[in-house]
This record gives C-alpha cells, sequence and structure tokens, in this order.
C-alpha cells in the first residue's frame, strides 16, 4: 500500500478514530500493529511503515526461541495457528561446560526433566520467514496498512507527530513507534541517549541437519569463547531432522573459522556439536554477526515510543532478544488499548511513561543476566570454572529453584502484559 492509498483510508476512518504509525515492519513491529488492531477495529487506523514492505524475506535462514508468554499472545491474535507447521517445541534442556578439547562434556544442569517445573513447553524453536509471512497476512486481514516507505522525518506539531515520508508524502499521526533497529534513526532524532558496549564475540547462526532425532532437545554447550547452543527445529531437510545453531565466537577467531570451504566451516561445526544428533550437514548458512549491548536511555519521547531494538540489544546468550520485543509490543498494545477505551489520548505522556514503567526493569534485569552469564561462562578461568560449575549443579539438585528460573523463561508471572498471561 503506499502513503497516499493510507491517506485515503484514514479520511475515510470512522469519525475521531486515532492513527498509530510503527516505523519497521520487523516481527516485534508487526505484532504490535496486530495486537492493536486486533483489540481497538476501526477506533484506530494502524500502519507499518517499511521501505522493504515488511518482506518475510528478510528473515530466511534465522529461527526464534518464542517463550511462553509470547505464544500465549500470538495464539490470541491468531497468529499461532498459521505457523504450527514452522513451530518445534523445547521440552528439555540440557547445559554443559567444557573446554573445546575435552573428550567428555558432563551434563551439569537440565530443565523440563520433571513436571513440577512447568506445565507447558518453556519455549517454541519457531522459523522467521514463515512467522513473518503468518503476521503480514495477518495484519492485511485485520485492516493493518502496510506501506513501502521510510520515515525520513517525525515532528511534532499541534498535539501530533508530522511524519514525512521516503515517497515525499506527509501523514499526521497520534503515535509513532520506533522499530527501527538498534541504530534507530528515530531515537537518535529525538535525542534519546544510548547506553552500551560491543563485546570481543560474533554470533554464528546456521541451520544444522543431523541423522537423529533431537526429541525436543536443545543443548547449550558454554566453551571459553562462548556459549554454543544446538536449537531443535521442526524434522526435515536431507538427513531427516534439523536443528538450529546459535554460536558465539571471538572476534579474533571468527573470520578464520568461517573463511574456509563448506567442509572445513563444517568441520568446526562438528567440533562443537554434540554427538548425540549423529552425522550433520550444513543446511543454511552460516552467517555472522557483531555482539553488543545496548540500552536506551528512555523509553519514550513526546509521541514517539521505542520497541525492540530501538530500545534495547541484549546478547543472545538466553535466547531473549525477540521475547523482549514481543513483551514491549504486549505492553504498548495495553496501554494505548486501554487509552483508546477510556476514550483518551494513546500518545499521551501518560500512556508513554506508563509503557516505559511497565517495561524498564524487565528488560534492565534483562540485560543485566545476559551479561552477567556471558562474563561468568565466556573464560576460562579455573577457580571461576569450579565455581560456576559448583553452582549450575546445585541448581540441578534443587527443584523448586528450577522451577523457579523456568517459569521465568517462560514468562509464568502476573507482571507480564495481559496478552501474555
Amino acid at each position: 500500500m503506499t502513503a497516499s492509498a493510507l491517506a485515503s483510508a484514514r479520511n475515510g476512518a470512522r469519525p475521531g478514530s486515532r492513527t498509530v504509525l510503527i516505523a519497521g515492519g520487523g516481527l516485534a513491529g508487526l505484532t504490535l500493529a496486530l495486537a492493536l488492531k486486533h483489540a481497538n477495529g476501526a477506533a484506530l487506523q494502524v500502519a507499518v511503515l517499511d521501505p522493504g514492505g515488511a518482506a518475510p524475506e528478510r528473515h530466511r535462514g534465522r529461527a526464534y526461541a518464542v517463550a511462553a508468554g509470547g505464544r500465549r499472545m500470538l495464539t490470541r491474535l491468531g497468529v499461532w495457528e498459521a505457523i504450527t507447521d514452522a513451530v518445534e517445541p523445547i521440552t528439555r534442556m540440557v547445559i554443559s561446560d567444557s573446554r573445546l578439547a575435552d573428550p567428555v562434556r558432563p551434563s551439569f544442569l537440565s530443565f523440563g526433566d520433571t513436571p513440577l517445573e512447568v506445565d507447558e513447553p518453556f519455549a517454541h524453536m519457531v522459523e522467521a520467514e514463515p512467522f513473518g509471512a503468518a503476521l503480514r497476512e495477518a495484519c492485511l486481514g485485520a485492516g493493518v496498512s502496510l506501506v513501502e516507505a521510510a520515515v525520513i522525518r517525525a515532528t511534532c506539531e499541534g498535539g501530533a507527530m508530522r511524519t514525512e515520508l521516503s515517497t515525499g508524502e506527509t501523514i499526521t499521526a497520534d503515535l509513532l513507534v520506533a522499530c527501527d533497529g538498534a541504530r534507530s534513526r528515530l531515537r537518535e532524532a529525538a535525542r534519546i541517549g544510548w547506553v552500551g558496549w560491543s563485546y570481543p564475540q560474533v554470533g554464528i547462526v546456521a541451520t544444522i541437519g543431523h541423522a537423529k532425532p533431537h526429541d525436543g532437545r536443545a543443548f547449550e554447550h558454554f566453551l571459553p569463547s562462548g556459549p554454543f547452543a544446538i536449537l531443535p527445529l521442526r524434522d526435515g531437510g536431507t538427513l531427516g531432522h534439523r536443528s538450529s545453531i546459535v554460536w558465539t565466537e571471538r572476534k579474533t577467531d571468527a573470520e578464520a573459522l568461517l573463511s574456509g570451504d563448506a567442509d572445513e566451516v563444517l568441520g568446526e561445526i562438528a567440533r562443537r556439536f554434540t554427538l548425540d544428533l549423529g552425522e550433520i550437514a550444513l543446511e543454511h548458512g552460516p552467517h555472522s554477526y557483531p555482539l553488543s549491548l545496548g540500552l536506551a536511555r528512555a523509553f519514550q519521547a513526546e509521541r514517539l515510543a521505542l520497541l525492540g531494538d530501538a530500545a534495547h540489544v541484549i546478547h543472545p546468550i538466553a535466547g531473549q532478544g525477540l521475547n523482549l520485543g514481543l513483551a514491549d509490543a504486549a505492553a504498548l498494545a495495553e496501554g494505548v488499548s486501554d487509552a483508546m477505551r477510556l476514550g483518551l489520548d494513546p500518545g499521551s505522556p501518560d500512556v508513554l511513561k506508563a509503557y516505559e514503567r511497565a517495561r524498564r526493569f524487565d528488560t534492565l534485569a534483562m540485560a543485566a543476566a545476559t551479561d552477567g552469564l556471558n562474563r561468568l561462562f565466556s573464560n576460562d578461568a579455573l577457580p571461576l570454572r569450579l565455581a560456576r560449575d559448583f553452582g549450575l549443579g546445585l541448581v540441578d539438585k534443587l527443584p523448586g529453584l528450577k522451577g523457579f528460573f523456568i517459569r521465568e523463561a517462560a514468562q509464568q508471572r502476573q507482571s507480564v502484559p495481559r496478552l501474555m498471561r
């Protein structure tokens, strides 16, 4: 849809209707758009602005762990049923800590072995391309406008956000949501500070085929260079079964490890892969990306809300990056919809400050936790290894403590937004 078509739809909307613009067509932005439209119908005009048209192809080869809270929200929004063929439940997580050359990788901690821990899969692996396609289709079906345009400039004028697009057109909205990534231009234009640092590591993702079934098990091998995670995908591929890997490696070593031919790269993966899954093959990737931690100093400004990577970036050690973005979407949709039901301005300072309060602590706690875990496990200091392995073993022997951690990972707490409960 063009911006002109959106303007026409806006002119023909219900009298007194409001408008929310979402800059960025990633998974979190599309989820927010659908949640807003689902809750408010014709009373709220919602548009996703993205120069790539929110195309699902941008996610090809990627997969994400969606926590149980996110699954509940996607089920309520009618998306989960559409992607059931592309999801795989994680029913068990096995954690080991070793050096690369160690002949044995002892398991120090596992989750999912007892019904006392959680009453549903704490996460599902979801392939990103069909996920993005299903969200896009659901948005179109709900009446969300998908506009192939970038936001060039946004200024507050007369109690509204005047948004200039790359097409040369201008749209006025009650609220603009920045979902334009970690280098958000809208965040910078609003002069919202950013605190963070780069890690001396890169993340490497790939899809691996293997001969033996994973049975829903995920593996996390803590190695001195960083964690190596093996996450179950839906069966298929050349060997019958598939998993996604998220491999953290030192920057100084990653280029050499990935510069060889496909057989050499597969050999490096095999050195880190579990023997439990048999013969392996490289199905897609690998692709690498720099790792960093960052938090916006504020999650909102005048008629502007930050969401997803525009607000926070964390280490992938716990697989919670997308889940934070989905929780942002649920919290902002809740605040906007509550205001709409009361006939209030959905872009008012009260709504945006409440959104920031709802998400600030959770985001800060997750950023600190992932940073601390990475620093604790991405080293080879013997005293630290002994201490952390003792700690893992202790947690493994305490069902109550294990249950607490797994419920946190599954977002089974009352403080999460209503859509995720």
